[in-house]
């Protein structure tokens, strides 16, 4: 007769074979079981997890440090915000982070000059805390990229209650063949502070998302600030090269390593 497996013993349940895939995500697998429901332990986790994410949504900002960071990559710096007045109507009426308020675009207006080749729009979108963590870290390393393939750039813009749309307006404004904005991303359970960055060539008002590429979860658990200004120096050469981005723009960069 062939061998019976060996019973199983609740109490004595051995080695947990899930516990090697935790290693290598923070996603919420083998949580186990105390009767019906999760273990307290893991329950509270998921509780503090959501109350990270709420914050992260109502984060603001941090102007008075991230100016100062800002300005110190030799560029200048300009504000701007969008039609909504307050986080609340930025939530409720997603329409109005998308528009520049009147005069913050009389400020872009005047700053419009011939020749520049690409735009960068910091903007709060779903958490600011992402961008006032991780996006002057990418800038560091993209910025000098940029300047030494011999692009043009144009001032850098720090847009509040912010879309990713809005940059299609600022890069309209400022006259640039491209837009990239790097914004705060919708808050995860395991992510509450995520940065994407998202460009546009030719861009202009009433465009959608089949004409923007993006490259997202930047940040140190996720993808990297080289491995994100690596992919976003070649994605945006060839967005410039072929003047096209969007759907038509495909990620080729691996095939060429």
């Amino acid at each position: 007769m062939p061998e019976l497996p060996a019973p199983h013993h609740p109490e004595n349940p051995g080695p947990d074979p899930w516990a090697t895939l935790k290693t290598h995500t923070a996603a919420r697998i083998a949580l186990g079981r105390t009767g019906t429901s999760v273990p307290l332990r893991e329950a509270l986790a998921f509780r503090l997890a959501h109350a990270h994410a709420r914050d992260a949504v109502y984060s603001v900002l941090e102007l008075e440090q991230l100016l100062p960071e800002l300005m110190a990559l030799q560029l200048p710096v300009n504000e701007v915000r969008s039609r909504a007045h307050d986080r609340q109507e930025y939530l409720q009426r997603p329409d109005l982070g998308r528009q520049l308020h009147e005069q913050s675009r009389q400020l872009l207006q005047e700053l419009r000059a011939e020749g520049i080749d690409v735009a960068v729009v910091l903007a709060d979108g779903l958490s600011a805390a992402a961008v006032n963590k991780h996006a002057v870290p990418l800038l560091q390393l993209l910025l000098p990229k940029l300047q030494t393939a011999g692009f043009r750039l144009a001032p850098l813009v720090v847009a509040e209650q912010a879309r990713v749309a809005i940059g299609d307006e600022v890069g309209e404004l400022l006259g640039a063949q491209l837009v990239v904005v790097l914004i705060g991303e919708r808050p995860g359970l395991s992510s509450p502070q995520s940065l994407g960055a998202y460009f546009t060539y030719g861009p202009r008002v009433g465009l959608t998302d089949e004409a923007r590429n993006c490259v997202s979860n930047i940040r140190p658990e996720g993808l990297s600030y080289d491995f994100a200004a690596e992919r976003l120096f070649f994605l945006l050469q060839e967005s410039l090269r072929r003047k096209l981005s969007g759907v038509q723009l495909k990620d080729s960069s691996q095939l060429l390593n």
